[in-house]
């Protein structure tokens, strides 16, 4: 490879030296090893500058995939646009020796102005003939449950979600982890 002239540097006495393209990209790397954590830095804050607040994605794991029927998971969720529609759904994971085909839930949602709604949701986890939906980790199936494809939350402000299981079993085994999603389209 021939060596370029791509950059002139400044030594501490002002005198100019060149750079050619082989010595920059070793210099360049000598200072990404030197300095790691401004390295891991720069690509969590590139990682986060990618995201959009356009969408709310977050599941929250149960503890030995056992869920109590007394334990609600809560998410809060900050909405300032009320005139887009949003893609709405649960997330959830389930092992495979999960006893049923379905999963009930109830979804609590209390609004920014204090209202709270109740619904009582059928998540299907198999098909008729008994054939997992979603996607499949070992022993470990992971779906996307749609519930409103064009909702338009009629208030801006702070949504609170809360869902429990409502399968009529103190315990329910089986079940890793559940969450929400919302998506602007």
């Amino acid at each position: 490879m021939k060596n370029v002239i791509i950059n002139t540097r400044r030594h501490r006495g002002g005198e100019a030296s060149a750079i050619s393209r082989r010595e920059g990209k070793s210099l360049l790397l000598r200072r990404l090893r030197m300095k790691p954590t401004m390295t891991a830095f720069l690509y969590i804050v590139l990682l986060l500058s990618s995201c959009t607040s356009n969408s709310f994605n977050q599941r929250t794991v149960i503890p030995e995939a056992e869920w109590k029927q007394e334990d609600r998971i809560a998410f809060d969720v900050q909405v300032d646009d009320t005139i887009s529609g949003y893609i709405f759904g649960i997330g959830l994971r389930h092992l495979e020796n999960y006893r049923y085909s379905n999963l009930f839930v109830f979804l609590h949602t209390r609004m920014p102005n204090g209202n709270i709604t109740h619904d009582t949701i059928e998540c299907t986890l198999a098909t008729h003939d008994g054939r997992w939906i979603g996607k499949s980790s070992g022993s470990m199936r992971d779906l996307l449950v749609p519930l409103n494809e064009s909702l338009r939350f009629p208030l801006s402000g702070t949504y609170h979600f809360e869902i429990e299981q409502a399968m009529r079993e103190p315990v329910l085994k089986g079940i890793s982890d559940i969450g929400l999603y919302i998506e602007k389209q």
